[in-house]
């Protein structure tokens, strides 16, 4: 688990790429780079205020994997305050 300040998401990864995604830490936040596909899907999730799961690394892997996911959450006591 990975807190971070900030969080941006980057639609031009490439399919020939050989990555489903890639997650870095830039400064003190997190930078996803995700194909366009999986951008379209991420953000017509955040407009249904769906969860959403990220699957990271390469696509032959196996099953090493990093996972970023996006949920909502309904007691808001458990999220950062800043």
């Amino acid at each position: 688990v990975t807190g971070a300040s900030f969080v941006v998401f980057n639609g031009a990864l490439k399919t020939s790429s050989e990555f489903l995604a890639k997650s870095s830490i830039v400064e003190d936040g997190l930078m996803v780079q995700i194909t366009q596909e999986t951008m379209e899907s991420l953000r017509q999730a955040l407009r249904d205020k769906k969860d959403f799961k990220i699957t990271c690394g390469k696509m032959d892997a196996g099953d090493v994997k990093e996972y970023v996911d996006i949920c909502w959450v309904e007691n808001e006591e458990k999220t950062n305050k800043g």
